[in-house]
């Protein structure tokens, strides 16, 4: 087994695939594109999508591999343990209606063995042990042809697990759909079995999970039957930071080269913070009156959940943050307040170590250090996003200090009634109203002898998050999918729009994000200022005398270059392919675009833009609707 670094890593997966006949493309955004479905990428399969449903071609061909940038927030809570990220990049490596099960499980042995130096014997493999009974409605075949890939490859049948389909099973996305079988690679770290029970998938740690491979080949239909596609893709998945934590033999991926200058730098601004600390002594002192004992110290685990917890939400926030599509800044709706989010425990826990206001700046310098030799648009955009941490830091850290007085404001009512418990609706009241995080009202309570309802703080909590899922319901019914005939005209109805905010405001109106569902349009641009009236007025006439100009709409595959010489709009910077497509709409668009488009600008029928509203610090957003054909 050998020992590489991050860079290492990549760079023999890519030049591994490709000596396989694949085409190494560039990752895409974190910020997906037309797609409601989600905030984020969440897998390297999620760009590629479209390729994979065959609803285009891909420009590079039908083998393909890149290194793609992943975010994750579903398990936040559980950041700060061993492995969990809410940001990570997986290799990958595809077949558009290529290669199939035998190419593809071959080469991830392949590269397993000879590559990365795992021994054979310890490696062991899942694949899907079928579901239902022949002939009936829901009946998958089990995937025996896999398990005898496995076999010849030298994998004994003892050592190939044959698991149900939350196991072993991809797709659909929706209701219907493709999807099929998957078989996932696991070292066996030589610990022993918890239980008789134990296989790969058990969470004791004697098994990690190294390589995914997913073989897109039924298509369910309607009636719940899984019938064969037609046509097939693999799709696979191998996490970096996993990978380099299994192949260094360290602990956790937080005690591998890829985070050692963050946790190095994260111990350097502890050591040197006073701030909080002397801050939070003031604050007890000032509760307890005189010859109140010191605060306690944060005991060792939770000092090193902590670090972890900064560590990792730093990186995602400055990946986001400095992403080329931009778009997205600290809020209060889906992904910006997502971004917060992650930023905002970030603050909390680097105040719990102590660390000084100004950190977050700080620790996305060294992350750009770490990872611009790679993805050039962190450098690119830092100054940018030096702005965005610092202000959202500064905002924070002043909700911080506002909740905290509120705190001890309701610390000392109770002591005053001879009371030692903070309800639960108090409780929520300071998260919901001023900001201030559960586990903080917890923690200070501890420390003045109080305990917290926390039944009561949850139950208030569910109530609200109902309110919220009520109020919200329907924002996002649909993704690019189900819903191509509306999606497409909206898509090709923004590249317009685009058009007119240029005419109207000038060139400094660029595109800086859009989400598209069957209902709307949403399109974010960079303008400094409300759009007047007469503006909207214009921008919403110009289009609608586009569409009614009846304009073809044309596309042709080009270089980048060749684009641009041709006066084509690029916004996403270094982030296209060798090949890219061109859509041209007359005189009034030229932009480099991956989007699916109409053929005539008729088929749109009609534009109208519902409101023009600030979307963060120099963004403004557009929401508008096209009619009917």
């Amino acid at each position: 087994m050998k020992n590489l670094t991050a860079d290492e890593l990549r760079d023999m997966y890519l030049k591994f695939f490709e000596s396989k006949g694949h085409a190494i493309i560039p990752g895409a955004s974190v910020i997906p594109e037309n797609d409601p479905t989600v905030l984020f990428t969440t897998a390297g399969m999620h760009p590629l999508v479209p390729y994979l449903m065959g609803a285009m071609e891909h420009p590079a061909g039908t083998r393909l591999t890149d290194v793609q940038k992943c975010v994750r927030t579903g398990d936040i809570d559980e950041v700060g343990d061993a492995a969990h990220l809410t940001f990570f990049e997986m290799l990958g490596n595809w077949s558009l209606n290529d290669y199939f099960k035998e190419e593809a499980i071959s080469w991830s042995f392949e590269f397993l063995t000879t590559k990365l130096g795992f021994s054979p014997d310890q490696l062991s493999v899942t694949v899907f042990r079928g579901e239902g009974k022949e002939g009936e409605p829901g009946y998958i075949p089990a995937d025996e042809e896999a398990a005898a890939i496995w076999r010849r490859l030298g994998i004994p049948d003892e050592r190939i697990f044959r698991l149900p389909r939350e196991d072993n099973w991809w797709g659909p996305a929706g209701t219907t759909g493709p999807c099929g079988p998957d078989t996932e690679m696991f070292i066996d770290t030589g610990k022993p079995k918890c239980c008789d029970a134990c296989r790969p998938g058990c969470h004791c740690g004697k098994y990690i999970e190294i390589w995914n491979d997913v073989f897109m080949q039924y298509n369910k239909n309607a009636e719940g039957k899984f019938e064969p596609l037609g046509r097939h893709n693999v799709d696979t998945g191998m996490g970096v930071e996993r990978t380099i934590c299994m192949m260094s033999g360290a602990p956790t991926v937080y005690d591998t080269e890829i985070f050692a200058p963050i946790m190095a730098k994260i111990e350097e601004l502890r050591s040197a913070g006073k701030g909080y600390t002397a801050k939070n002594d003031e604050l007890h002192s000032a509760g307890k009156g005189a010859g109140a004992p010191e605060l306690p110290s944060v005991p060792p685990e939770e000092e090193l959940r902590a670090k972890r917890i900064v560590a990792d939400h730093m990186r995602t926030a400055t990946f986001i943050l400095c992403d080329p599509k931009g778009g997205v800044k600290p809020g209060n709706v889906g992904a910006n307040y997502v971004l917060r989010r992650l930023i905002r425990r970030a603050v909390r826990y680097a105040r719990q170590l102590g660390i000084a206001e100004g950190f977050t700046v700080s620790l996305a310098e060294v992350i750009c250090d770490k990872y611009s030799n790679v993805y050039p648009e962190l450098r690119e955009n830092l100054a940018q996003c030096r702005i965005d941490l610092e202000a959202e830091e500064k905002r924070f850290n002043a909700t911080l200090d506002k909740g905290e007085a509120m705190y001890r404001k309701v610390a000392e009512q109770l002591k005053a009634h001879g009371q030692s418990q903070i309800s639960g609706k108090t409780a929520f009241k300071l998260y919901d109203t001023f900001g201030f995080p559960f586990e903080m009202t917890v923690e200070m309570a501890a420390r003045d002898g109080l305990s917290v309802d926390k039944d009561g703080f949850e139950e208030a909590n569910r109530k609200h998050q109902e309110l919220s899922r009520t109020t919200s319901a329907g924002s996002f019914k649909a993704g690019l999918q189900d819903n191509s005939e509306v999606v497409t005209r909206m898509h090709t109805a923004t590249h317009l729009l685009h058009a007119a905010l240029h005419k109207v405001l000038g060139p400094t109106a660029n595109q800086k994000g859009s989400n598209i569902t069957a209902e709307r349009l949403r399109f974010d641009f960079t303008w400094p200022e409300k759009m007047t009236d007469g503006q909207i007025a214009e921008v919403e006439k110009l289009v609608n005398g586009w569409i009614a100009d009846a304009i073809p709409v044309t596309k042709k595959m080009t270089t980048v270059e060749e684009a641009k010489k041709e006066g084509a709009m690029a916004l996403f910077g270094s982030k296209y392919g060798d090949q890219v497509s061109l859509y041209t709409i007359g005189d009034v668009s030229k932009e480099i675009c991956s989007g699916p488009h109409v053929s005539n600008t008729s088929e749109l029928g009609s534009f109208k833009i519902l409101k023009e509203q600030s979307s963060s610090a120099g963004v403004r957003r557009i929401k508008a609707v096209i009619g009917n054909m």
